[in-house]
């Protein structure tokens, strides 16, 4: 028996300890939730739950509901394939953060209000007072995870006591009752024939507000749509994001010149589906209820990406013929299917720029939950009974749309479906949206919100064939961008305006901000505060050096501060560089364009095996739309860069990836593994930072021989902070600690690449990493040369000092030479500005 009592005693030790070992997993699993899993469309959960490399996806059906799926936790392997069949093996040990120990939150907390915090939506409940004490003890995962990441105390406090109030049962409602007396969708089918485009204007003209929600820095494409979109008899309400400041003082001077067109006198946050889009909504339509001489009838929303396909007029003849319709795209058939995915079933707040999820809800008995697409147009009578009546449907469906994700998407819908006007609801939004669920579904909305979401792909030329084969009535689409195609745009202004002269100036020219310095030195990073400045460095020194021949020192300028704006330049929708505004100090104004040169080799063997389209290097990689939102690769030694690989189809490949410092550390090796329909494959080795300054190359080899050879540098900063390295900055431009990049050290692989010795590029090195002030900032100039060169100069007014240089109006480059794609003049006698 002795033995079985010992046995006994093992056996209940062995218990007690798995079960703590359990106990402690499951704690430190509550802390932080990782929200980068399965990534959902919003058809099929059929994705990969761990996608590195974009695949050729279809064009789904036309649906417009952006949520994807919950997210779900995932763990880095060691190997992972693509959806595009390709498969990545890292030849490196990655590490992973420790998760924070997960806490019950009860009992008192202090501090946790600061004054001047606020939410991002209006009615928030929160205390007043600098420290509270939950009503509630809270255990939920989601909550302790919402609690655990978000950055400020107000927000932890507004988390604690939405939770608090949900939980007491007080936040939501539990029944509302429907008033609609049909069921299912009511007109459904509603056509338009080309002859009605012809068809005589109604005797009494219906007139549009169009409600323009716009954020980012696309000026002249949001002026290129309002001039499609314009007419004096309609009227235009622009919302600009509070982040968006450039943006908005160009709209409020737009705005000025237009009796019709207005800006929101307040700004808000609106942050992918989060519940202040709805609240930037229904302010709006308060204020557009309450202009006594706007005395329009449809309300049509549009982002800065939409785009007409028909004239103002086809609209107006449409909806006149459909005056008491409202136009709202519904997701489909399966209704739980379409609450589970789109996370209506769980309760979420915003706050801290970020919508958290915080457990499980239930959705109010007695109604339809309808949604889709938040893109619509309603009637005025429609927006006045959301607006002023008192009836219980509305007022208890904003208290569950409060706390709702993309309550944008479904509110409106549902409102409606409920409602005694439910016959007023027409299943068509009148847009096309450009979805590919394969490449639009990637959670790259995570780090805002705690689910997974799809995202429209742009418009391209070849993508316009569906503009033509839609059966159901559309008047605009989405979503274009002229960073990324511009042609298309000039596709759908010939088919709705005629074509402009092929001699018109700027036809194939786009312009886009991405500084001002007005915004000052917040809208700058250290490095392109470094390149901005070594930009002008270098068109200066070339300027002078190419006028010493003729002798013509009034030609030297010299730069007065930093630059006052810089723009990127695209022509034939191609990147064509930076142009970079500077004032000098003989008053003057310059600008100046520096153009990329491309370092790109193909070996013979690539070329003899026909696959390998291209190698590139940068950050900001957008797997949507194959492009790097980087332009120019501007990278320095804190970046995480991206080698990207594009593949015309073929054989079966296994291709090797080495990353090669400047002084000759490999500091990555992986292979890829490239199926025969694959078009693109991608990795961001988990390099140590920071990167040593310099010029690094990709190599792409087959059997160690090489493919394809890329070069790209990590700039050497000459500012920490905005302000000038100092002495005890020199370990920035070091390398990583102990000279490795990853756990793994790949340097017995130097004899099979063939690389030189490293000492003298290591001595070099060491002494570079110890410069400062103006030898410093040679060295930046001297790196840029390499990749970058000086496309021409030009001076906002004629030069008195340097009579020779061209002035920018009259030049083809220049952000101030003209533009009349996205120029709006006054309006002409048939109400347009065309």
């Amino acid at each position: 028996m002795a033995p079985s009592v010992r046995g006994l005693k093992l056996g209940r030790r062995y218990k007690l300890l798995a079960g703590a070992a359990l106990v402690l997993l499951l704690i430190q699993g509550l802390a932080v939730w990782s929200f980068s899993g399965l990534e959902g469309d919003g058809k099929e959960n059929s994705l990969p739950r761990v996608n590195r490399s974009p695949d050729n996806g279809e064009v789904a059906k036309d649906s417009d509901s952006s949520a994807g799926s919950r997210s779900q936790r995932w763990t880095v392997r060691p190997e992972r394939r693509s959806s595009d069949g390709s498969k990545i093996t890292r030849k490196a040990t990655v590490t992973r953060k420790q998760r924070p120990p997960a806490h019950v939150f009860h009992g008192n907390w202090h501090n946790l209000t600061r004054e001047g915090d606020t939410g991002s939506v209006e009615g928030a409940p929160h205390q007043s007072d600098r420290g509270f004490t939950p009503k509630c003890e809270i255990t939920g995962k989601d909550a302790l995870s919402a609690l655990a990441r978000a950055r400020t105390h107000q927000c932890q406090q507004e988390i604690a006591n939405v939770v608090c109030l949900h939980q007491a049962g007080e936040l939501m409602p539990r029944n509302v009752q429907r008033q609609c007396q049909t069921t299912g969708k009511v007109n459904t089918g509603l056509t338009w024939e080309e002859s009605d485009a012809v068809a005589p204007p109604p005797e009494k003209p219906l007139r549009v507000l169009y409600m323009l929600v716009v954020h980012g820095r696309a000026i002249r494409q949001l002026k290129r749509l309002i001039k499609a979109i314009y007419h004096q008899d309609h009227f235009y309400y622009i919302h600009v994001d509070q982040r968006s400041n450039y943006l908005h003082r160009e709209v409020v001077r737009l705005a000025q010149s237009y009796e019709n067109m207005r800006v929101t006198p307040w700004r808000m946050v609106t942050i992918w589906g989060g519940a202040s889009l709805l609240t930037m909504y229904l302010r709006s339509m308060k204020d557009l209820l309450e202009v006594p001489d706007w005395p329009w009838d449809f309300f049509i929303n549009l982002s800065a990406t939409d785009y007409p396909t028909r004239t103002n007029e086809e609209l107006v003849l449409f909806l006149s013929k459909h005056r008491h319709k409202n136009f709202l795209k519904s997701h489909g058939r399966d209704n739980a299917r379409f609450i589970k995915k789109q996370g209506l079933d769980r309760l979420f707040h915003e706050c801290d720029s970020h919508m958290w999820r915080l457990g499980e809800r239930q959705i109010p008995e007695g109604i339809v939950v309808d949604g889709g697409s938040d893109w619509f147009a309603l009637t005025r009578n429609f927006v006045e009974y959301v607006t002023y009546t008192k009836d219980i449907l509305v007022s208890e469906l904003q208290r569950f749309y409060k706390y709702t994700l993309l309550p944008a998407e479904s509110f409106f819908h549902t409102v409606l479906e409920n409602s005694k006007a439910c016959d007023s609801l027409v299943d068509n939004n009148l847009r096309v949206t450009n979805w590919n669920r394969k490449l639009g579904c990637r959670c790259q909305y995570k780090h805002i919100v705690d689910w997974c979401g799809c995202s429209p792909n742009d418009f391209k030329p070849q993508d316009v064939v569906r503009l033509q084969q839609l059966s159901r009535p559309t008047f605009f689409a989405r979503k274009f961008e002229s960073s990324v195609n511009q042609e298309v745009l000039d596709i759908l202004d010939a088919h709705l305006f005629g074509e402009l002269p092929s001699e018109t100036p700027g036809i194939k020219g786009y312009w886009e901000s991405v500084y001002d310095s007005i915004d000052g030195l917040g809208g700058l990073s250290d490095v392109t505060m470094t390149v901005y400045a070594a930009f002008t460095r270098l068109a200066l020194h070339e300027l002078q050096g190419s006028k010493k021949e003729t002798r013509q020192p009034s030609c030297w300028f010299t730069a007065s501060g930093l630059p006052s704006s810089v723009e990127l330049y695209f022509y034939d929708d191609h990147f064509q560089g930076y142009l970079v505004k500077q004032e000098v100090q003989s008053g003057e104004t310059l600008e100046i364009w520096m153009m990329p040169q491309g370092s790109l080799k193909l070996s013979e063997q690539g070329e003899a095996i026909g696959r390998i389209q291209g190698l590139e290097v940068g950050t900001e990689w957008d797997p949507k739309e194959r492009i790097f939102r980087n332009f120019g690769g501007l990278i320095g030694p804190f970046d995480e860069p991206v080698a990207v690989q594009k593949w015309s189809r073929g054989l079966n490949l296994t291709v090797t990836v080495v990353w090669i410092d400047p002084t000759y550390i490999i500091a990555a090796s992986y292979d890829i593994i490239v199926d025969m329909d694959a078009d693109f494959t991608q990795y961001k080795p988990p390099l140590a930072r920071p990167l040593r300054p310099g010029y690094w190359t990709v190599r792409l080899l087959r059997f160690w021989e090489l493919l394809a050879e890329v070069r790209f540098l990590v700039v050497p900063l000459t500012v920490r902070n905005k302000e000038p390295l100092r002495k005890g900055d020199r370990w920035l431009h070091a390398g990583p600690p102990k000279g490795q990049y990853m756990e793994q050290n790949f340097q017995a692989l130097g004899g099979i690449l063939n690389l030189p010795p490293r000492v003298e590029a290591e001595r070099e090195a060491k002494g570079k990493s110890e410069l400062l002030g103006k030898e410093l900032e040679a060295w930046t100039d001297e790196s840029l040369r390499s990749f970058w060169s000086v496309g021409g100069v030009c001076t906002k007014d004629a030069s008195k000092s340097c009579p020779s240089l061209p002035v920018c109006s009259a030049t083809r480059w220049s952000s101030m030479s003209p533009d009349p794609k996205s120029e709006l003049g006054p309006v002409t006698h048939d109400g347009r500005v065309r």
